[in-house]
């Protein structure tokens, strides 16, 4: 693609999710999810491959539902309140429709269907921006009109978002389809504490986004797409690879990573609301996604398939490291010791 257009892309992209993240009005909202929605087709579509087209229709049409879904609600919230302010949504049906179009933006279970396809379709970039970049729109208007979302549809969609997510990744061999069942599992843990405690959503969307980040980083820097290409990346870079494996216990919650800060705090919370079978389930049910993230590291530190022997020296390739990768890593796995100051801090 012309880098002018990339670069364009990218800038409608960013301005449109800095337009959702500074309006008070819901039509300056949905405004920038369009533009967001409009910057990233031709982003997903740029391969030229089958796949990529399919992704990229995929995405337009579930945004497209979606957005519409979120107009039709806030003027509907409009027509009886008489204001489009974000804030003011008190009436009962215009927010449930609210919250199931942005439950589809984020690829919340059970809307969650199409994220997997269309993560499969895209290249790691996208991949990148699709998990990260993407969700902070739509979690901004939910943490915004969080008092007055309905908290046991969230509860629901939570577990069920943590449920899916575990066991959607359990047979998958494509690391970008594990990446996307992570996702959904990750916003279940936001979904459920949202209405109690929207600071710890917060915080579980920042440790998400640096953990997914520095994880997407590291396959760009391996080209690795599958589990076959990830348990020879130890031959591209040794340091490299042991970090993965160390950021992939971050993912799945194992204490003492970044990724434990969020669970740990997230289920404290839940039993000091009453909800310890449910915090319970969602403890469980964190296992299945521990699986196969351990299995993914079993892979690529303890497996050594039959290789040429010419490929042990692919380590002596130049290669164009990502600088942003080591500063990622390190806030992956080393933030629990100051959980205090995070904590005060959101």
């Amino acid at each position: 693609m012309n880098p002018y257009a990339t670069s364009m892309l990218m800038f409608s992209l960013s301005t449109g999710t800095i337009i959702t993240l500074t309006s008070t009005h819901w039509f300056l909202a949905w405004i920038g999810l369009e533009m967001n929605t409009l910057a990233m087709v031709p982003l997903m579509s740029k391969m030229h491959h089958p796949r990529a087209t399919e992704a990229a229709t995929k995405y337009f049409l579930t945004q497209a539902m979606a957005s519409a879904l979120l107009l039709f609600a806030t003027t509907t919230n409009a027509w009886y309140t008489g204001e489009w302010t974000i804030i003011n949504m008190n009436m009962m049906i215009p927010t449930l429709l609210l919250t199931t179009a942005l439950m589809i933006k984020l690829a919340v279970a059970p809307f969650h269907l199409w994220l997997p396809d269309v993560i499969q379709g895209s290249d790691l970039t996208v991949c990148l921006i699709l998990s990260t970049w993407q969700k902070l729109a739509p979690m901004a208007l939910l943490i915004q009109i969080s008092a007055e979302l309905d908290s046991t549809m969230l509860t629901l969609m939570g577990i069920l978002s943590i449920i899916i997510g575990g066991w959607g990744g359990l047979n998958q061999p494509q690391l970008r389809k594990i990446m996307a069942y992570s996702s959904i599992a990750h916003l279940g843990w936001m979904i459920l504490v949202l209405t109690y405690s929207p600071h710890l959503t917060l915080l579980n969307l920042a440790v998400y986004l640096t953990i997914t980040s520095s994880m997407f980083l590291m396959m760009m820097d391996m080209s690795s797409t599958n589990i076959n290409k990830a348990s020879i990346s130890w031959v591209k870079n040794l340091p490299l690879t042991t970090m993965m494996m160390i950021v992939l216990m971050s993912l799945s919650g194992l204490p003492p990573m970044s990724g434990f800060l969020p669970k740990w705090l997230i289920i404290e919370e839940i039993v000091k609301q009453n909800m310890t079978p449910i915090a319970t389930i969602a403890a469980i049910s964190t296992l299945l996604s521990l699986f196969f993230y351990l299995r993914l590291s079993y892979v690529i530190s303890l497996t050594t398939p039959p290789t040429l022997i010419n490929s042990k020296m692919t380590w002596r390739l130049k290669v164009n490291p990502i600088q942003t990768t080591s500063t990622t890593m390190i806030i992956s796995i080393m933030l629990l010791p100051i959980t205090p100051t995070i904590f005060n801090l959101f």
